[in-house]
């Protein structure tokens, strides 16, 4: 085989895959997974209560939400590379304000950065590239890049940790690092990526003769028939509370760990052990999403983010209660892809290709309104009770009504994917037969 012929089999797509890649460990691996390393430093420097801090969570998820609600407008209008670097430019802005911050109004305002940012870096963008670029097997891909975000994390908190750890202002030079990672990334992306081609609604196969393959695109409905079923407004809800628990869990974990007195070193281990399990969980969640389909993935991930939340009360400085902070990082991990590589799939397998890009913003910016609320609500619980074990017992609760409601949304969505791939079969059948008329 000559140059030539290497050159031609090569494709680029698996260069912007690798991009997102490099791009979801840097934004959500540094900006997101240290996060609950900063509350208490933060906190105790500027003076405030740890849910007055919190409120920069919710800057962060209202700013993310809203950009979110208009992300099919704004990708069609300025593409993805645009939107990209225009993220990167809002998280330098948000780990400078972080760093130099020194009153709670200015974290609030890094806060609304952060989210901007993330909103065009993260799980919509990734949903919406992995989506445009492969036709099949789009769970495993998604299930990779966002891996990315664990393997990030762990890396970023064994850097960060021992900078906050140096002193009172630790964080502030914890934050300047993070902004010099971000411009390096940035650069990198501004130069090699390159936006996708955009794939005609036509192109995509529907076929009624056969269940649909698991990971491939549907032709689906539009977003104004998904407004009009039951369970968009379900998914919803599902989508809401998933987020709310679950990021409402992961911001505080840190802080409850310190405060059960466990020693800031083996919280740093456990931390990083749970940013590993959780790449590896991201890319299984998208191969048994593959295998399985949504109805198999939904449950175990909605089934085990149950047991970790009630894993959460039992941890304590003791041998055993350690050992448990390290069963919770592992098993919570296979919750957390309900927040993000699962979200472009709902939207994929219940609704298809024909709403997918505003539908999925829609699921996006839902789920951060859960974050909004998440944060503040178990800081607010310890606040009250200086503890958060009542909210632990709570989000468990929760989490089971979810998936209850979750089997009732598939239920119905395939029943309205049958109907439309019907229709899809028979329009074709008709077209053959009047192409046959003509050619005769």
């Amino acid at each position: 085989m000559n140059n030539s012929d290497q050159r031609k089999r090569f494709d680029y797509k698996w260069v912007i895959i690798g991009l997102c890649f490099l791009m979801v460990l840097v934004a959500l691996g540094f900006c997101s997974s240290p996060k609950s390393l900063y509350i208490v430093p933060i906190s105790n420097a500027l003076g405030i209560d740890r849910s007055v801090y919190s409120i920069t969570d919710s800057c962060r998820y209202v700013s993310t939400a809203i950009i979110n609600v208009f992300f099919g407008f704004l990708v069609a209008k300025f593409g993805p590379k645009k939107l990209i670097v225009a993220g990167f430019g809002s998280l330098i802005i948000s780990t400078l304000l972080y760093a130099f911050a020194p009153n709670v109004w200015l974290i609030y305002l890094a806060g609304v950065f952060l989210g901007i940012g993330l909103s065009w870096t993260t799980t919509t963008m990734v949903g919406y590239v992995v989506t445009r670029l492969c036709k099949e097997n789009k769970g495993t891909i998604m299930g990779a890049v966002l891996a990315s975000n664990g393997i990030g994390g762990a890396i970023a908190i064994q850097i960060i940790s021992p900078i906050i750890e140096s002193g009172a202002e630790g964080y502030r030079t914890a934050y300047i690092v993070v902004a010099c990672v971000l411009a390096v990334v940035g650069v990198l992306l501004l130069i090699f990526f390159k936006d996708p081609k955009r794939e005609p609604i036509d192109a995509v196969p529907a076929k009624s003769g056969a269940k649909k393959k698991r990971g491939t695109d549907w032709v689906g409905i539009s977003f104004k028939e998904a407004l009009h079923k039951k369970y968009f407004w379900g998914i919803l809800v599902c989508i809401f509370i998933s987020g709310f628990i679950l990021q409402g869990l992961s911001g505080v974990t840190a802080a409850h760990y310190r405060d059960v007195n466990i020693d800031a070193d083996t919280i740093s281990l456990i931390l990083s052990f749970h940013s590993l399990v959780l790449a590896a969980a991201k890319f299984l969640t998208g191969v048994i999403y593959d295998k399985a389909g949504l109805r198999a993935t939904t449950s175990w991930c909605i089934g085990v983010s149950i047991i970790s939340s009630l894993i959460l009360v039992f941890i304590d400085p003791s041998p055993l209660g350690i050992a448990l902070a390290f069963v919770y990082s592992a098993i919570s991990s296979f919750a957390l892809p309900l927040e993000t590589i699962m979200l472009p799939i709902y939207a994929s397998d219940l609704f298809g290709a024909k709403s997918f890009d505003k539908v999925l913003g829609i699921f996006v910016s839902v789920n951060t309104a859960g974050y909004a609320l998440g944060s503040p609500a178990f800081n607010l619980c310890y606040d009250i009770t200086k503890s958060y074990n009542v909210g632990f017992i709570a989000a468990a609760v929760a989490m089971v009504a979810v998936i209850v409601i979750v089997q009732f949304v598939i239920s119905s969505a395939r029943k309205t994917q049958i109907e439309v791939l019907a229709r899809e079969s028979a329009k074709s059948t008709e077209n053959d037969a009047v192409e046959a008329d003509i050619a005769n």
